[in-house]
């Protein structure tokens, strides 16, 4: 019945926010402003510079400031990429299943290539997945379901026949408007979308290891 499995990257395969946060606050602090604790920050984690400014700062793109401070941050984040950063737990187990299985899994993120690529590569991913479509990879980023439909197009699988996989709302929006089965994890960072229940997701999970359950189950049933 599936044929891939596509995540998102942060929030979903990888606990990126300790080194996100971390970038925010040393930028709080260059500017002059207290420090947020993690847990205030982690919930905005998945929607990348945008959310973390918005709550660091409390700007958006129309501020005069937005453009200087998010090429600051950019450059922060850059220096220190993958020093607290690490897999969800049941990641790996999961995704040796997901081989294991014969099914292709790949990556689809808003994140830039620029920081997409080494992540990948230092979270030892990269000699793994199939295809790794990054916010700047394709003409428009999610929730746009453009850069789904790109990497089911590098998969050689029909979106109907993968699952996307992610936790903020604009994964399930993206994912629905692709046409694929689409999973939202409870685990992850689950930004500013409102109650999870209500994003339209054909299934919520708790952990990874719920995806191969659901995933054996469909496999019994062909």
């Amino acid at each position: 019945m599936f044929e891939a499995v596509l995540f998102d990257l942060d929030g979903t395969l990888a606990d990126t926010a300790p080194d996100l946060g971390g970038a925010t606050n040393v930028l709080l602090v260059e500017e002059g402003r207290p420090q947020q604790a993690l847990e205030i920050l982690r919930p905005y984690t998945s929607q990348g510079v945008r959310g973390l400014l918005k709550a660091g700062f409390g700007i958006g793109p129309a501020h005069p400031d937005y453009e200087r401070l998010t090429q600051r941050f950019l450059d922060i984040y850059a220096g220190r990429l993958c020093e607290q950063t690490s897999l969800f737990d049941g990641i790996p187990e999961m995704l040796d299943t997901l081989e294991s299985m014969g099914l292709g899994w790949g990556i689809v993120t808003n994140k830039r290539m620029r920081f997409t690529d080494p992540l990948v590569e230092l979270l030892a991913l990269s000699p793994r997945t199939t295809c790794v479509v990054s916010g700047d990879t394709t003409a428009e980023a999610k929730p746009s379901p453009l850069p789904i439909r790109h990497a089911c197009n590098l998969l050689r699988c029909l979106p109907e026949r993968a699952i996307y996989v992610g936790d903020d709302r604009r994964d399930i929006d993206a994912g629905r408007a692709a046409g694929c089965l689409t999973i939202a994890v409870s685990y992850g960072y689950l930004g500013d979308g409102g109650p999870l229940h209500t994003w339209g997701a054909d299934l919520i999970i708790d952990h990874p290891a719920e995806l191969v359950e659901f995933l054996a189950s469909r496999v019994a049933l062909k």
